[in-house]
């Protein structure tokens, strides 16, 4: 019997589970790993993989693919601006007819590739559209959408710049000029819906473009799925040319590629606490966070690579120099790495960290202060003080999930245990990570929530 007791019609034991829910905690002791685990799947390959099966005419088949919350967000999305898709032996089938939205709103949870990326996209449609996110998502600055889309025809309405965004096109290609320095994603979104609508003789300029490979990732995937993929000026200028494109009306593969954002984790709780061995990650990608193989190196870790897996053995390790102003994801797991690193690291990017999940550079710096690593910020540079014993503690995600696993592998070789309060939030971009962990040795507690 489920007992009522007595505002807003909430059960007792619904409110025992929102409890449990909003509470949800882990807790790490000092572990050895040693084993061989698959890499995650990239959610930044998976979601742009999702918007260029919406784009295309005909069936897609993406393999490997995610299922995080933001994998999730973008199929939604998919769904709601016009596609069909059924997961089919653990493979999504997606059928498409271009962007012809089903529905007036789209939700893309807490993605921030999701809402800069889709909002162009749905764009497209001469239907009005509402996007709406949840969480951090509606914090995060859209007056890029304000700026550029009118230039587009297309009309637009924000909450000062934030979410709800109500948009209505179709959008029409011209030639425009905007500002990189804040995302990449903002012309990732703006690339793809050129060419979903097939724009002719325009050009995308960029300004202090950040990011770049995630910029080269966007192109790969336009050309792997046949869209019109415009002439790269140096980063500088994207030219769509005169030629009239079509799309082949066939079935399109998709592989999606393993997540080197949060393989880097894995990489460095191996760095850490090793030995492991890290498959699924192609030292060809694109993708940015590869970087952390530099910055592994630049720390004299124990790492090895061959085709088939990178090795990691846990060797005394040195404090290094790093930039990350192109792969700022990379900030969490490099402080947990130079928490065990002799002498003094520095990062560069800070200002790249404002806008995330979580201001992640006051985060980093409060939370790994609780076990006792010392983090200071001057201007854009983050010096992270390491080689001393990291401390029991307790600490909070601060509802980011890269917080979250930092804090994880960090714990692997402290004086006693660390509990994590938030640690539902790693489901955002990577479900399995304690699981992983624990597969390879790790001790750790789990809530039933984190488990199923």
């Amino acid at each position: 019997m489920i007992v009522m007791i007595g505002y807003e019609g909430i059960s007792v034991n619904l409110k025992i589970l929102i409890i449990c829910v909003r509470s949800m905690k882990v807790t790490i002791q000092p572990s050895q790993l040693e084993g061989i685990i698959q890499a995650p799947a990239s959610k930044s390959s998976m979601q742009r993989a999702c918007a260029a099966a919406l784009l295309v005419k005909g069936k897609t088949i993406i393999q490997n693919p995610g299922h995080s919350n933001d994998d999730k967000a973008a199929l939604g999305i998919i769904q709601s601006l016009g596609a069909t898709t059924e997961l089919v032996d653990g493979e999504w089938h997606v059928d498409s007819n271009g962007v012809d939205p089903f529905a007036n709103k789209i939700n893309c949870g807490e993605s921030g590739l999701s809402i800069r990326m889709f909002a162009s996209i749905a764009a497209l449609s001469e239907k009005q559209i509402t996007i709406v996110g949840e969480g951090s998502l509606l914090t995060r600055p859209m007056d890029f959408f304000d700026e550029i889309l009118p230039k587009l025809q297309v009309k637009i309405d924000s909450d000062g710049g934030k979410l709800p965004l109500a948009i209505q096109g179709p959008l029409q290609p011209a030639n425009i000029e905007v500002d990189g320095s804040l995302s990449s994603q903002f012309l990732t979104g703006l690339l793809m819906a050129y060419a979903g609508a097939d724009a002719k003789d325009v050009s995308i300029k960029v300004n202090n473009l950040k990011s770049k490979p995630y910029i080269d990732l966007t192109l790969d995937v336009m050309k792997q799925y046949g869209l019109k993929v415009p002439e790269n000026r140096n980063y500088e200028e994207f030219y769509f040319g005169n030629e009239i494109h079509h799309s082949p009306l066939t079935t399109h593969h998709y592989t999606v590629e393993g997540d080197w954002s949060g393989g880097a984790f894995l990489l460095v709780a191996g760095a850490i606490a090793g030995p492991i061995s890290v498959r699924g990650l192609d030292l060809a990608s694109t993708q940015a966070d590869k970087a952390i193989i530099d910055a592994l190196m630049a720390a004299n870790a124990g790492i090895s690579m061959d085709a088939k897996e990178i090795q990691l053995v846990p060797v005394e390790m040195n404090g290094f120099d790093f930039d990350a102003t192109d792969c700022p994801d990379l900030f969490p797991p490099l402080v947990a790495l130079a928490a065990y690193c002799k002498g003094a690291t520095s990062i560069k990017g800070v200002s790249r960290l404002t806008h995330k999940e979580s201001n992640r550079a006051l985060t980093l710096q409060e939370e790994f202060g609780k076990m006792g690593v010392k983090i200071e910020l001057k201007g854009d540079v983050m010096i992270i003080h390491g080689g001393n014993i990291v401390r029991v503690a307790r600490v909070h995600s601060r509802h980011d999930h890269r917080i979250a696993m930092a804090c994880a592998v960090a714990a692997l070789k402290a004086e006693g245990e660390v509990i994590i309060d938030e640690a539902q939030a790693i489901k955002k971009s990577y479900p399995d990570f304690y699981r992983d962990l624990q597969s390879l040795g790790a001790s750790l507690s789990l809530p039933i929530q984190l488990i199923n």
